[in-house]
């Protein structure tokens, strides 16, 4: 079972699969797609717009809410009312 292992041939998991190569040239186009400074610029845009837009209907839902929720406590309150104190 030993000769199965890969620990038993002084190489690592790590080692095994690395597939950088240090000496590996760089040339233009790899340095073009690692940059990507512009894309991730207009993204970020993109994401904060949209995230402003959520903000600003979630605060407007939660008027709302709050508005529904302050009309019924007070209907509720005026039938108690109307039930407990008849004139």
């Amino acid at each position: 079972m030993e000769g199965n292992n890969s620990y038993a041939y002084g190489s690592s998991w790590a080692d095994q699969w690395d597939t950088s190569d240090p000496a590996a040239p760089t040339t233009v186009a790899n340095k073009k797609k690692t940059s990507g400074g512009g894309a991730t610029a207009k993204y970020k845009q993109k994401v904060g717009d949209g995230l402003e837009k959520t903000k600003s209907a979630a605060s407007t839902g939660m008027k709302k809410v709050k508005q529904g929720t302050s009309t019924g406590i007070q209907w509720i309150k005026d039938k108690y009312h109307k039930t407990t104190h008849k004139n």
